[in-house]
């Protein structure tokens, strides 16, 4: 079974949220990201999408486009990726999903990427613009098949019925919820026209679900809780790890996770 199964199996039965946190590979450093990766695993956290850092991250906010320039800047390659994952993966037990985007992917080669990302102990990939109706698109699905490994499909507050209930039937693993603005300002509140469409995904999807916009605090996570079974934690994390010194990421990253009270 594949370990995002077997730990949403694990989340399942201790009847808990799970947390999902999000690191670019190479950003501030690549030694630096090894180290943020099992700080994250002793603070509880349960899955981690390591970033595959690109020039245009398209759907990405400005918090990690900047990570993304900075980690690109430091001369991180795609291949330094997957040397990543293959050292994270002997170092936690944590499930590990690439992030990343079409064209680094089909120019490494469907086939070879999907190999190797199995080869260095990656569990799933999420590529938010994967045109997966579409030739490329399928053969994507074909090698993430014989390679065990779970794509991971995206919903957006545009999804369509039809689109919820094909994604529900091909999804693998989980199905990543995401919107660009979800919780109102000072009042904490989640916005309306986002719990409809959490709503409307929870009545028509039965396959777990991830939930993933502007989460930074136990009340946030809170708001999402009754519609999904992992949060996902991004620009926070890499906010923190922008406005802390060097010497205390680790211990902010720690403080961060268990203030979310997952």
């Amino acid at each position: 079974m594949n370990k995002i199964d077997q730990k949403l199996a694990q989340l399942a039965k201790e009847k808990r949220l799970g947390l999902m946190t999000h690191v670019i590979v190479g950003y501030p450093s690549i030694p630096q990201t090894l180290e943020i990766v099992q700080e994250m695993e002793r603070a509880g956290v349960d899955f981690v999408e390591l970033q595959i850092p690109f020039s245009d991250p398209l759907a990405d906010g400005p918090t990690i486009m900047k990570a993304c320039e900075v980690a690109l800047e430091n001369g991180t390659k795609v291949k330094d990726a997957f040397l990543v994952a293959k050292k994270l993966s002997q170092q936690v037990s944590i499930p590990l999903l690439f992030m990343g985007y079409f064209n680094t992917v089909f120019k490494y080669g469907l086939k070879k990427f999907c190999a190797d990302a199995k080869a260095s102990g990656v569990s799933g990939l999420i590529i938010p613009d994967a045109p997966l109706e579409e030739a490329d698109g399928q053969d994507l699905e074909r090698q993430c098949l014989r390679n065990d490994l779970c794509l991971i499909r995206l919903l957006a507050p545009s999804s369509t019925k039809e689109r919820m209930q094909l994604n529900a039937k091909k999804a693998k693993g989980f199905l990543y919820c995401t919107a660009r603005q979800g919780i109102t300002g000072a009042m904490n509140k989640l916005d309306p026209q986002v719990a409809d469409y959490l709503k409307t995904v929870k009545k028509n999807v039965k396959v777990p679900l991830a939930v993933g916009f502007g989460i930074s605090s136990k009340e946030r996570v809170e708001m999402i809780r009754p519609y999904c079974q992992i949060a996902v934690v991004g620009s926070a994390i890499v906010d923190l790890i922008t406005s802390s010194p060097k010497d205390e990421v680790l211990a902010n990253i720690h403080q961060f996770i268990q203030g979310l009270e997952v």
